[in-house]
């Protein structure tokens, strides 16, 4: 107690010195502090919006994740129902579980006929109320920047979806659906090829769905045609009604997404035969939750002999862990700058202290203080001003990121559709406060070690005559 005693004193003998000193390291750590409370809001937002989208498991048929985008037919899961039913009946997995939801992905043509337009789509089909509640979860208590609207169609609503804003617009169904900034799509010039055949009547490729369409006639969502093939290769077509479009923050999305009710993509994709589902999400209440459901869930499919494969929300978003590098590789790179700037400030602040108490050095070493008693008495005066200056630097990042988080700023992030606030995320991180304070710490002690054994070093004789 006397050590930190006389280190306190010895600090106030220059308050100026000891005072910038504090203050660089009190800057460098409400640097360090932002970022990584801005860092960690990112990183959370990031597995919040992948978590919403696709659960935190997706389950497929063995070979689906490397080979089956391309045919997601002949890697469907056969008696989808009773594999949910198995996951959702588990003793073990059943209270960490908040949706499990089939999913049909499938591609093909979206046309327009009555304007003489098509565009190739990429569809998903899932169940509107399921995926409804995989969107209010929020573990992180990020709804105050993730407000995402209604599904725009119900369980009953079959032929009812919605599609990418680009989509709309390619499509021209950009005006009933009321899409601001929309231009009109140009007219296409008509070239006739001598000997070429005849366009192809798609919408008269079924007669089933030509009846449904008429029997909703007074629908007021705008119409059109999706064409596909279904696992016997034989060409498909539903009438889809688009209730809404939603920009999907990434253009080649945007310009072919389709989103619809399973039972609808069923048909498109197996017609007749046997609907299947090409995934099974798994959303649980907890990420802290995933390592054990995984287990679980593969000794569940093991014990089954079921052929399924189970991959996480990281593996369905690689943009996620080239992100998450990306950003932890920018964080470290600030903060090696700041520990250098913080190492060579109190190395030249100890140093000049040492300088300046040349003479009590030496009465000290006179007076039969050991050299380790001298160094030890300046590394705990270095550690003190590092402490100082962490601390004071933790209460003032604090005090920012309350007054920065009720400035209202927004920006778009990659993958977002509309402007987020930008919030420092001030709960949750007590494990950096920690850590930065610490890292500062040690940073402040290895920077008084050669001030400190230059001082213990010093020749009392030499000392005491020091001018």
């Amino acid at each position: 107690m006397i050590l930190f005693k006389i280190a306190f004193r010895n600090i106030l003998r220059n308050v100026r010195r000891s005072l910038m000193t504090a203050s660089a390291i009190a800057v460098g750590t409400i640097a360090l502090v932002l970022f990584g409370e801005y860092l960690s809001f990112v990183m959370v937002g990031l597995e919040t919006g992948a978590v919403n989208n696709t659960g935190h498991f997706t389950v497929f048929k063995e070979g689906y994740f490397d080979f089956g985008s391309g045919n997601p037919a002949a890697y469907s899961i056969d008696h989808y129902e009773a594999d949910m039913a198995l996951i959702e009946n588990d003793p073990v997995l059943k209270p960490m579980l908040n949706v499990v939801t089939p999913t049909v992905s499938l591609f093909g043509i979206a046309g327009n006929f009555s304007i003489d337009t098509s565009k190739t789509f990429f569809g998903v089909g899932f169940v509107p109320s399921d995926r409804d509640k995989m969107r209010h979860w929020d573990e992180y208590a990020l709804n105050r920047t993730r407000r995402y609207g209604p599904i725009g169609f119900t369980d009953a609503d079959v032929n009812h979806g919605v599609v990418g804003i680009g989509l709309a617009r390619i499509l021209g169904i950009c005006a009933p659906l009321h899409v601001p900034d929309c231009p009109p799509p140009p007219k296409p010039k008509e070239t006739v090829v001598e000997g070429a055949p005849p366009a192809p009547d798609v919408p008269g490729l079924t007669t089933s769905d030509r009846a449904a369409a008429q029997a909703q006639e007074g629908d007021e969502a705008p119409r059109i045609d999706l064409l596909g093939a279904t696992t016997g290769g034989a060409p498909n077509v539903v009438s889809f009604f688009v209730n809404k479009a939603e920009n999907q923050g990434v253009k080649e999305l945007d310009d072919s997404y389709v989103g619809m009710n399973i039972k609808l993509a069923q048909e498109l994709l197996y017609g007749r035969g046997e609907h299947k589902a090409v995934s099974i999400e798994i959303q649980l209440n907890r990420s802290e939750d995933m390592p054990a459901a995984r287990a679980r869930l593969a000794e569940l499919f093991r014990q089954h002999h079921l052929a399924l494969e189970i991959h996480d929300f990281k593996d369905m978003s690689p943009q996620y862990n080239q992100i998450v590098s990306f950003l932890s590789a920018v964080f470290s790179f600030i903060s090696v700058i700041i520990g250098v700037i913080a190492l060579f400030t109190i190395v030249n602040t100890m140093s000049m202290s040492v300088l300046e108490r040349t003479n009590e050095i030496g009465t000290a070493r006179a007076m039969g203080v050991r050299r380790g008693g001298i160094r030890l008495q300046f590394l705990v005066e270095g550690c003190m001003l590092g402490a100082i200056g962490a601390t004071l630097g933790i209460v003032l990042a604090t005090a920012l990121a309350y007054w920065f988080n009720h400035m209202g700023i927004t920006y778009t992030p990659p993958g977002q559709a509309a402007p987020v606030p930008l919030i420092l995320r001030t709960h949750g991180v007590g494990g950096l406060l920690f850590t930065v304070w610490i890292i500062l710490l040690v940073i402040s002690a290895i920077a008084s070690v050669v001030p400190a054994g230059r001082a213990a070093k010093m020749k009392v004789v030499d000392a005491l005559r020091h001018v």
